[in-house]
């Protein structure tokens, strides 16, 4: 028994041992495997989400650009336009402000020494005056003519500002329309306006300055605001047709506006001012009458072009609407609400063919 025993137990140890040892010692080993697989699985599945995370961005920025983004790069690039529009004026004021005040002052450079800075503001008006005096006898329409675009620049810029906008924040392209229309035709025409009224009535009694004022305000004022009107329209790339009508609705109204203004001032003109220095004073007034000029003028260019976009709108939407009824009365009569085709593109080729 005591053999059997022994041989059983050998038998047994000699048989089922290796599997009772490799239960006993290879566990960890598996466990340690499943883990390093699992890890590595999950290493790959995040690897893979973030490559398609990428590829799915990538191609959605191919494709378009979100509105958040486009509009807070309209809204840099409308920034730096503005900031650089503002510089360019600055710029354009201060030298143009640095070349009137050093020419205006520097009349006298050839008899400054000695003189002191008292002496120098002291004398520059008179001489300049002189100066202006001289350029009338030897060039007086180019004289005129540089008067009356400055007085023009200013008011357009005046008129700008008085709408709302801020001192630098001017369009240069109106300031430059008006103060060519001054440069080129005001000065020469108001220049040979004034010797053709003097002509027109040569007379030296009590009547003729009124007779003068109402001539002003009736024909020659009626024949500027025309000129004035059309040749902005045209330097605008106006139609005929929109500058006709531009001058057919502001012609009364200015009209009767320069009778709020002119009248006394043109009875200092004709009956104060000598003929040659009658552009001058007249400029200076001119200063606020181009404020008002430029006002009307641009009010209703502006009115234009806002009617117009909104009559293209309402075309558009008018377009729209046809194309989605005809739609609509198309599929009650046929079945076509079980084609997959674009409701607005299929109608607006039924609407086309019928029209055809």
């Amino acid at each position: 028994m005591a053999a059997l025993c022994c041989s059983s137990t050998i038998i047994v140890s000699g048989k089922f041992s290796p599997r009772i040892r490799t239960h006993n010692q290879f566990p960890r080993l598996n466990r340690l495997k499943n883990q390093k697989r699992l890890i590595t699985g999950r290493r790959s599945l995040i690897v893979g989400s973030i490559i398609e995370d990428r590829e799915a961005i990538d191609m959605k920025s191919d494709n378009f650009e979100p509105e958040e983004v486009q509009k807070v790069e309209e809204d840099m690039n409308r920034d730096t336009d503005r900031l650089m529009s503002r510089g360019i004026n600055a710029a354009i004021v201060l030298a143009a402000g640095t070349v009137a005040v050093t020419k205006l002052l520097s009349i006298d450079h050839d008899y400054w020494q000695g003189w002191t800075l008292y002496e120098v503001l002291r004398y520059a008006p008179e001489h300049n005056w002189v100066a202006y005096e001289q350029i009338l006898k030897t060039n007086p329409v180019l004289a005129k003519m540089a008067i009356s675009g400055i007085v023009y620049s200013l008011g357009d810029w005046i008129a700008q500002c008085y709408e709302g906008k801020p001192l630098f924040e001017f369009d240069r392209t109106r300031v430059l329309r008006s103060g060519l229309v001054g440069f080129t035709l005001h000065g020469s025409l108001s220049h040979y306006y004034y010797q053709f009224c003097e002509a027109l009535f040569p007379f030296q009694e009590w009547w003729v300055v009124p007779a003068k004022v109402a001539f002003d305000q009736t024909v020659w004022s009626a024949i500027w605001n025309t000129i004035y009107f059309t040749v902005l329209g045209l330097l605008r790339f106006q139609s005929p047709g929109e500058v006709f009508g531009e001058i057919k609705t502001t012609f009364w109204p200015m009209i009767t506006a320069g009778w709020k203004l002119w009248p006394l001032a043109h009875l200092v003109t004709y009956g104060v001012i000598p003929v040659d220095q009658r552009l001058l004073w007249v400029d200076c007034i001119e200063l606020i009458w181009v404020t008002i000029l430029s006002t009307y003028s641009n009010e209703k260019a502006e009115a234009q072009a806002s009617s117009g976009e909104t009559d293209s709108i309402t075309t558009h939407s008018s377009k729209v609407y046809d194309c989605s009824f005809c739609f609509k009365n198309l599929s009650s009569k046929f079945n076509l609400e079980h084609l997959d085709v674009c409701p607005y593109r299929f109608s607006k080729l039924l609407c086309y063919l019928q029209q055809d």
